[in-house]
């Protein structure tokens, strides 16, 4: 038998309307090779989102604090508007308050600083002098042979490792610095900007529900600049009884000391604790009374500001109840640190602003 000629494939027609003739099949979703190649560049897709939300994580916690100072601030600016400022002024009225207000805590900080810092250099000989003389120091350094062990921490390149000290220490000051800065010019564009920015927030919502999101949105808005002011309040109390508390005891630079306590309590949970270590050690430094009135002077102010102050002047700007201004506080720090503390409270009240405007409708309706 003869083989049959092959049958030649004829070209696809090509038409005006597909030039390149008509499309193939679609592919099976279904095949086992395309799901694991989608499948394994998901995967491949959300290690490198992870890799770069943590290189960028430092960048990332400035620009929310940055929004959070914000939308703090707003309130403020919304008022000067109503004076009949425009934007921009209000935004430069705003943000030179702040600076003037920092660098106003740091002016006050900088000169017993110094002066602390000259006297115990120059006090430093006759300090060292004192110890020599001192029988029980001389007992201690020959019972744990301190000499020599600092001869050998020397010999072993002590003096490097505090080379390397200062240079990160360097470092970690210029760091701070950067960072103040860089929170400081990012607020200042997002008060500029706020209104541009909820503008096209609203806008990704669809049409039929903008207008409730939109109202819910600025009431939430409002609760944080609510919890600014409330913050700030207790601040300038902390300020204020420290100041009244070094009067007393008659501690050097009264108003420095408050503007520190003031700074610190902003810090929600631990930053009073850092004000109250830095006073207790000017007042051990003066004497071990002032010392010791100062330690029981912040143990029974922390109690009461923590338990009466705080969830009473939040229950009343945020409107928030006592325990949970409480719980929210704590379980803020104990889940994400200091900026947990921050956020703790603005967003219990977000959640039951949410909750009594569109969880408990909806379940009323079903």
């Amino acid at each position: 038998m003869s083989a049959e000629p092959p049958v030649e494939e004829e070209p696809p027609e090509e038409t005006p309307e597909k030039p390149y003739g008509e499309p193939g099949p679609p592919l099976n979703r279904r095949n086992p090779f395309l799901l694991g190649f989608l499948f394994g560049l998901g995967v491949i897709v959300a290690y490198a989102l992870f890799l770069g939300v943590r290189n960028a994580a430092s960048m990332l916690v400035l620009i929310f604090i940055a929004l959070f100072l914000a939308i703090g601030l707003n309130p403020a600016v919304t008022r000067l508007r109503r004076w009949g400022l425009r934007r921009g002024a209000a935004v430069a009225v705003v943000a030179l308050t702040v600076v003037g207000l920092l660098v106003g805590g740091i002016v006050a900080l900088i000169p017993p600083l110094v002066t602390q810092t000259t006297e115990l250099i120059n006090n430093a000989p006759d300090v060292v002098e004192s110890l020599r003389r001192s029988q029980t120091v001389n007992e201690l350094v020959q019972r744990y042979d301190i000499a020599n062990r600092v001869q050998g921490a020397v010999n072993a390149g002590t003096i490097t490792n505090a080379l390397g000290g200062v240079v990160g220490g360097a470092r970690l000051l210029f760091g701070t610095i950067f960072n103040i800065l860089t929170v400081l010019v990012l607020t200042i564009y997002f008060m500029a900007s706020f209104e541009r920015i909820k503008a096209t927030g609203y806008r990704l919502v669809p049409a039929s529900r903008r207008e409730r999101v939109s109202l819910l949105t600025d009431e939430i808005l409002t609760k944080v600049g609510a919890y600014m002011v409330g913050a700030l309040a207790i601040a300038v109390l902390a300020g204020m009884s420290t100041f009244a508390l070094a009067l007393a005891l008659g501690l050097a630079y009264p108003f420095a000391l408050a503007v520190v306590v003031a700074v610190c309590d902003l810090i929600p949970q631990i930053g009073a604790t850092l004000g109250a270590v830095v006073v207790s050690l000017v007042g051990l430094a003066s004497s071990l009374t002032d010392g010791i009135a100062c330690l029981v002077f912040f143990l029974v102010y922390q109690q009461i500001e923590n338990y009466l102050i705080y969830p009473r002047v939040m229950r009343r700007s945020v409107r928030v109840s006592d325990v949970a201004a409480l719980v929210a506080a704590l379980l803020g720090v104990g889940l994400f640190g200091v900026i947990g503390a921050l956020v703790a409270i603005p967003m219990v009240a977000a959640i039951q602003l949410i909750m009594r405007e569109v969880t408990l409708p909806s379940l009323e309706e079903r």
